[in-house]
């Protein structure tokens, strides 16, 4: 999710509301039911800062990361659903959710970094990594500078040049609405909670300029991949979606029907389903 500072003015845009949300799954976002209760929980030391983290369930392990400016919680039905037969690692990026942040320059080889140290804090040594958005992104690139730690990837609305981001998901008032619930879930969450609008002019920096993969750096990956892409998202082109399908080796596309860039949350039994179907 890679808006640039326009995404503090869409923080006023209005949530959508009325009959075209009941027929158009993908022009609303429903919440997510809370979390179950955690197995482990706390907060995780990582590269300067405290990265706070969940785990649930047994059995072969999932990490999933969530989009830019999120948390966790956004995970609630997918956890449900996996810990019933997988152990499932969630955690707030850094500077997200409940994770605290520094000064440190936000970049993606930074973040993947946190996540590997919250892997060897935990002692796990290999994942199947469900990545949404900026966490579909920590996907690809730990699948480039760590692949030895992943079993599959699943990136669901990734990007791999800032040139894959749709300009009028600016303007988009779906997407306005998920900054507006992100901006309050930040306020609640957060250890800085009066600093939403310097983090996202902090994250900004990074969406600038990152990711800048070239098609040969692609071309060395050897991890499974999965690339998803909701039908009618409203960030990241689908030419965008087929060019990664097209570049990274043994790679499979998926698209999701009737859903948009919050798949997880509009189509939770489908898009569960297309991941156990990737990473099982």
């Amino acid at each position: 999710m890679r808006p640039v500072l326009p995404a503090i003015a869409l923080i006023a845009l209005p949530v959508l509301a009325g009959s075209a949300l009941a027929e158009d799954r993908w022009m609303s976002i429903p919440k997510p039911p809370p979390m179950p209760e955690a197995s482990a929980e706390g907060m995780m030391p990582v590269n300067g800062i405290e990265m706070h983290y969940a785990t649930f369930g047994s059995g072969p392990t999932v990490l999933l990361i969530h989009g830019g400016l999120g948390n966790a919680d956004i995970w609630a039905n997918q956890v449900i659903d996996l810990m019933q037969d997988h152990t499932v690692i969630v955690a707030d990026s850094r500077g997200h959710g409940r994770s605290t942040r520094d000064e440190q320059p936000f970049g993606y080889d930074l973040m993947t970094e946190d996540y590997v140290g919250l892997l060897d804090g935990l002692g796990v040594d290999k994942v199947a990594l469900v990545g949404w958005s900026d966490g579909g992104i920590i996907g690809i690139d730990m699948a480039l500078h760590h692949p030895e730690r992943l079993t599959h990837v699943f990136a669901h609305a990734a990007n791999v040049t800032t040139d894959g981001v749709d300009p009028a998901v600016e303007t988009d008032a779906v997407f306005g609405s998920y900054i507006e619930w992100m901006a309050g879930d930040y306020a609640r969450l957060s250890p800085t909670p009066d600093e939403f609008e310097a983090f996202v002019n902090q994250i900004a920096g990074m969406w600038a300029s990152q990711p800048a993969w070239s098609d040969a750096e692609l071309g060395t990956i050897t991890v499974p991949i999965t690339i998803a892409l909701g039908d009618h998202d409203e960030a990241i082109t689908r030419a965008h979606t087929d060019h990664m399908a097209a570049v990274i080796p043994g790679s499979t596309e998926v698209i999701l029907p009737g859903v948009s860039h919050f798949a997880m949350l509009q189509d939770p039994e489908g898009y569960t389903a297309a991941v156990r179907a990737a990473i099982d």
